[in-house]
């Protein structure tokens, strides 16, 4: 049985989604304390720790070591991490050092950049003594925006996911996902499960095929550990699995997150979600990815050649862990010491494979003219 707590944020219960039926948000100031805490996710599916983040040391190794994941959450986690350093040191040159060590812990994600130069910009021109108390409160405007952000995408992927429902006649609607953009990858709800939240608590049947994704499994022990907690129907299923799916007719729509994408719509996101799109284009499933707005880099037009790909440890490749007969978590080797290992974290999908984006502002198709209709400060029509 999991160890659970009733976490309130600001004198208010955090609304979001469960963990063996209790409330969680992957990340949150403790009430009594006053102090940052985190899901481990390094530990799950087997073991549901909490973790304390007292400094930025620690915030910087939460994000490398994935303890903390998800464009979204990455964002929030660095924001509270520039906080944490400017209690300490409200100086110039330790705003600017905590920027350098933050940005330099996961390259491809791009919310990363965003929360940090959104802190910075609001602590530039204040008084040193005055930075520290105002960079936490707008960490916590952050995360309280992101749980916003997340549940206007699962709305408008209801929609989606409602009119796929029509088609199938009160059948369940089958959903491909990759990776894990749940909301262990963002503050709560998600991206690409908040609209199958949604749907599930609106009634709608659905089934979710999980892929396992390789080498670090985030959707066999992260998304499966969060669809089991909300009691959604979900199988999970080998990587290279979903072509042969999709050939028998056995999915509906493909939906995944993303961790940059591009002002026309070229979608970066954890590797082997390219080839999903690729399947996914030769049987005709419409494949969308969930994102809020601040994922997209308005600054780059070419996926291909302009973001960069995080290229992560072989020990991701080379090593397995997994749970011992006698409860015992434990990791073995795979390859013998002398094998090569390649280990890129993302791909990159170009915007001709994608149906539709949907974000907090609406469902819009890739393209630089549709998307600046869409841009932070543009009214849709």
């Amino acid at each position: 049985m999991f160890r659970v707590l009733a976490l309130r944020l600001r004198g208010r219960l955090t609304l979001g989604m469960r963990v063996s039926g209790r409330h969680f948000r992957s990340i949150w100031l403790d009430e009594s304390s006053g102090v940052l805490r985190i899901i481990d996710q390094t530990r799950l599916p087997h073991a549901f720790e909490l973790r304390t983040l007292p400094d930025l040391p620690a915030v910087v190794e939460a994000i490398r070591t994935m303890r903390v994941r998800g464009a979204p959450l990455i964002g929030a986690a660095a924001a509270h991490g520039l906080a944490l350093a400017l209690a300490v040191d409200p100086s110039d040159a330790s705003l600017a050092q905590a920027r350098r060590e933050l940005q330099a812990t996961r390259p491809t994600a791009v919310n990363l950049r965003w929360a940090i130069d959104r802190v910075s910009r609001v602590v530039a021109h204040l008084d040193p003594g005055l930075r520290g108390a105002r960079a936490q409160r707008e960490a916590e405007d952050i995360c309280d925006e992101d749980v916003a952000v997340c549940q206007k995408i699962g709305e408008h992927g209801l929609r989606i996911i409602r009119e796929l429902s029509s088609r199938r006649g009160g059948e369940p609607v089958r959903i491909l996902t990759h990776c894990n953009a749940g909301w262990l990858a963002t503050v709560d709800w998600g991206t690409a499960l908040a609209p199958i939240y949604k749907a599930h608590a609106d009634g709608l049947p659905v089934h979710v095929w999980v892929d396992e994704t390789r080498p670090r499994n985030q959707g066999a022990s992260l998304t499966a550990f969060e669809l089991r907690e909300a009691g959604v129907p979900h199988t999970v299923i080998v990587d290279n699995a979903g072509g042969h799916l999709m050939q028998r007719g056995l999915v509906d729509a493909v939906l995944v997150g993303s961790d940059r994408t591009t002002a026309t719509g070229d979608v970066c996101n954890k590797i082997g979600t390219y080839l999903k799109a690729l399947a996914a284009t030769d049987n005709g499933v419409p494949f969308y990815v969930a994102l809020p707005i601040s994922t997209i880099d308005w600054e780059i037009e070419d996926g291909l050649r302009q973001i960069p790909i995080e290229e992560r440890s072989a020990d991701e490749v080379a090593e397995v862990e997994g749970l011992r007969c006698d409860g015992r978590l434990e990791r073995v080797r795979i390859l013998t010491s002398s094998t090569d290992v390649a280990n890129p974290a993302f791909d990159v999908t170009p915007a001709r494979h994608v149906t539709a984006f949907i974000t907090e502002r609406g469902c819009f198709s890739p393209g630089r003219s549709e998307m600046e209709r869409f841009r932070p400060g543009e009214r849709p029509d």
